[in-house]
């Protein structure tokens, strides 16, 4: 594997969070940074004209869903994903191991891999490290996720042990199998992450981490968190994990959180998140404002003339009101997941925007205070 272009740029010096920069042959990746959700290739609601104004600097694909449909052998042949989606900016893609996982009645879990069912149509399939691993390749990732075990909550000490140890072994694999296609598929480099596990218990996160850097990775990621855990534990997890992991190596806690959570998780030293939530929220009518959520539907907007948030200087803020807005959310409008949905990615990266300028102005701490004195949601 060719080196991971990361450099530490800034250190906060009352909390481990940092600034970095990341460097692909698709673009610059500035840290903190949060990547919207693409599942399908698609960050719903949205066109990548529309993402890249709102300033996304990488997105997220799904390995599960883009292996069903269309398929990542078509994906290839059209020219990889970023030609096939038209995205000119570095993409993530994540192995598909949490979304087998999620499905718990339609999968059965081996040593060599996981069989499952897809939710689409029935049929029957097998996802091991190698496949996973050739799927990511294949459709030109420019970053690969190893193929991990992800445990529920709650799980005991022994069945998570299980796990954590399944995903080492299929960290392994995972790296020799990336070895293998060597660094001439695709004119752009590929680096590959791995994941660590342990759900809740201390012991098992760091010798899942140790071992896991002692087979080495371009990059490390938090797995198994934000799955039902107490919000205490999840953040001391992370803490731990980040404390314990390379300095020179990007942190990257997957599938993570509230606008609170990017707040504290960058406090103890992460430098990579996605989420949802602010895709999968708009669609509901949750939308995020610097001080909390509102939920648009409620008749207290009926006649509510003013933006979502008066702090915000999106295009949907400065144009629609929340009267509108309500009003397009109950009428069942397209519309209104397109506009709800501008507005919480703008408040996503936005946010991770201000943390990052706050902590290059060495008042980053101040910041974390200002902002859960506004917030009544974490």
């Amino acid at each position: 594997m060719s080196a991971l272009k990361f450099q530490v740029t800034d250190q906060d010096t009352k909390t481990k969070a940092r600034l970095g920069k990341i460097v692909t042959d698709h673009g610059e990746i500035q840290t903190p940074v949060f990547m919207p959700v693409g599942t399908a290739g698609t960050v719903k609601g949205m066109t990548q004209q529309e993402l890249m104004e709102l300033g996304a600097e990488i997105i997220l694909s799904n390995t599960y869903h883009l292996y069903l449909r269309p398929g990542h052998q078509l994906i290839q042949e059209l020219g990889g994903l970023h030609s096939f989606i038209s995205w000119p900016r570095p993409i993530l893609t994540d192995s598909g191991g949490f979304q087998v996982f999620s499905i718990c009645g339609l999968r059965q879990i081996f040593e060599d891999g996981v069989s499952f069912r897809s939710h689409l149509d029935g049929s029957s399939h097998f996802l091991s490290p190698e496949r996973a691993i050739e799927i990511q390749v294949c459709m030109g990732a420019d970053f690969v996720m190893a193929f991990d075990e992800c445990t529920s909550y709650p799980s005991d000490f022994l069945i998570t042990r299980e796990g954590m140890e399944r995903t080492l072994r299929w960290a392994l694999k995972s790296k020799r199998t990336f070895k293998s296609y060597g660094a001439d598929r695709w004119p752009h480099c590929q680096w590959l992450f791995g994941i660590s596990q342990g759900g809740i218990y201390p012991q098992l996160r760091s010798e899942c981490l140790d071992r896991l850097i002692d087979i080495g990775f371009s990059g490390y990621a938090i797995g198994g968190l934000s799955v039902g855990e107490p919000k205490d534990l999840m953040y001391d997890m992370v803490e731990l994990s980040a404390t314990r992991l390379p300095y020179e190596r990007p942190r990257y806690l997957m599938g993570v959180g509230t606008p609170r959570d990017l707040v504290e998780c960058v406090a103890r030293g992460v430098d990579m998140f996605d989420c949802v939530m602010p895709t999968r929220n708009a669609r509901n009518g949750w939308l995020f404002t610097s001080e909390g959520h509102i939920v648009i539907k409620n008749a207290k907007y009926a006649k509510d003339n003013g933006p979502i948030d008066g702090r915000c200087r999106c295009t949907v803020c400065r144009h629609y009101s929340r009267a509108y807005l309500r009003h397009l959310f109950r009428a069942r409008e397209i519309l209104s997941s397109i506009l709800n949905t501008y507005h919480n990615l703008h408040f996503y990266l936005d946010t991770i925007r201000e943390i990052r300028h706050a902590i290059a102005s060495h008042r980053f701490l101040d910041y974390v205070r200002e902002f859960k004195s506004r917030q009544d949601v974490g």
